[in-house]
């Protein structure tokens, strides 16, 4: 009887583990073969390339036969674009980049991932292309509003500089190499990266771009049938996709958590966030709250920051700003309040390295919070000023309706403690220790309390 409750303790671990872990047994087994879905739809970024990876990694774990890439995106960061296309040229299992459903789109970033793709497919009514690296500031050829080379009366565009030429043939050369590993038109590629060229899904498989078109899920997988595909280390491999269970992976709270927070103007706000909790807590201190939110919301914001590709003099713009705006509300000068809200707004600006589709700044946020932020400087420095011009209170004066606490009592006197010190005190009413009261006078080093006329105050509470 004694070991019966360890091993019911025992049997629901085993069952709580049983519960939660993936049925990859099953699936090993080969009683149900799958199609494992990977959905990217919108901006790319570090959160989309943690979903992709973690996805591949568990399509292997369960032996799927094939991944596919559902593609609907305006593109993204670079860094999370080569994140992605390395995962998926070094996957063991196949990955079919689709571009669906009808009016998706794989612009830009989306571009280069469906290139890197086992197989390549487009739904009807959809377009591939636009693959120019954007610099901020930097204009994009063959967009409209761009001179073309054989209008007359118009200005030649000026000659890329250094750092431009440099990233585009980058790309150039990147792409290239994706179209070469995977038998696609490598100059059209050139040409979207160059010109910013699109082609809708008919254009793209006449000119090579894609392998196929297909309707929907079904009809990609039934398609698909058959081919062979070369996976990592060489192999090749034949796929059999018929009958194949489609199965779309779930991100975990941890890429949903990324995919708000790594939003530029999130970030941004969790860091104003987190500064000026810390400095209520400082200037309050026991408010706690202030301290615990504005800690957890600057580690948030430093975070996501760290993720996105940022000019750091911007970051040391921002915090320069909010430093100056801090003393201008202990210490009103109008011209440091000044200067820290340029230096902040100058910083903002200066933040983000690239204008990435999804991750630029919002003009209005900006704004706003600069608004906010002086609103609140002016009514700190306003409170501030009328405390500073009351006249000092000295004396018995100053521990009038001060709060206190009742250490010990007995028969009208005792001891309190008020303003973090221990007190002797007396009082017409008995008290009981742990009890609140306040000052009603002081007598030479002893104060005469009485019960408190405001028991809601939390003001001064003794320490």
């Amino acid at each position: 009887m004694k070991f019966r409750a360890p091993l019911l303790v025992a049997a629901g671990l085993a069952a709580a583990v049983a519960a939660f872990s993936p049925p990859v047994a099953a699936d090993k087994a080969g009683s149900v073969k799958l199609a494992f879905e990977i959905d990217i739809d919108g901006a790319i970024g570090p959160a989309t390339a943690r979903y992709v990876k973690e996805a591949l990694a568990t399509a292997g774990e369960r032996s799927a036969e094939v991944v596919i890439l559902r593609l609907n995106t305006p593109g993204g960061l670079v860094t999370s674009m080569r994140e992605i296309i390395a995962d998926v040229l070094s996957s063991p299992i196949p990955v079919v980049g689709y571009v669906a459903p009808s009016g998706a789109h794989a612009a830009s970033a989306g571009t280069y991932i469906l290139y890197a793709t086992h197989i390549a497919a487009m739904a009807p009514g959809t377009n591939l292309g636009a693959a120019t690296p954007v610099e901020i500031g930097a204009p994009i050829p063959g967009l409209p509003g761009q001179p073309d080379k054989g209008d007359k009366g118009t200005v030649p565009a000026a000659p890329p500089d250094a750092m431009t030429a440099k990233m585009t043939n980058d790309a150039v050369a990147f792409i290239r190499s994706l179209a070469e590993l995977r038998g696609r038109n490598a100059d059209w590629a050139e040409k979207a990266v160059r010109e910013a060229a699109s082609l809708s899904a008919n254009a793209a498989l006449q000119a090579g771009v894609i392998d196929l078109i297909a309707g929907d899920t079904a009809e990609l997988l039934a398609k698909i049938d058959g081919r062979t595909v070369t996976v990592v280390g060489g192999a090749p491999r034949s796929l059999a996709t018929r009958g194949l269970v489609v199965e779309t992976f779930q991100p975990d709270w941890l890429v949903r958590l990324l995919s708000v927070i790594t939003d530029p103007n999130v970030a941004v706000i969790l860091l104003l966030i987190g500064v000026y909790g810390l400095i209520f807590e400082f200037t309050s201190p026991g408010a706690v709250a202030p301290g615990v939110i504005g800690t957890i919301a600057l580690l948030l914001g430093l975070y996501a920051l760290n993720l996105l590709p940022i000019d750091y003099a911007g970051l040391a713009l921002m915090l320069l700003g909010l430093i100056l705006l801090t003393i201008e509300a202990f210490n009103p000068t109008i011209v440091i309040g000044l200067g820290g809200l340029a230096a902040f707004l100058l910083g903002t600006a200066m933040l983000l390295k690239v204008e990435a589709p999804g991750f630029r700044l919002s003009p209005a946020m900006i704004d706003l919070t600069a608004v906010l932020i002086f609103i609140l400087v002016i009514f700190v420095g306003q409170a501030l000023w009328r405390v500073r011009r009351r006249p000092p209170r000295v004396g018995g004066e100053a521990m009038h309706g001060l709060p206190a606490e009742i250490l010990d009592w007995r028969a009208g006197a005792g001891h309190v403690r008020a303003n973090g010190e221990r007190w002797q005190a007396r009082g017409d009413e008995p008290f009981t220790p742990g009890e609140m009261v306040e000052v009603a006078t002081i007598d030479g080093l002893t104060l005469m309390v009485r019960r408190r006329t405001d028991p809601t105050a939390t003001q001064g509470e003794p320490r």
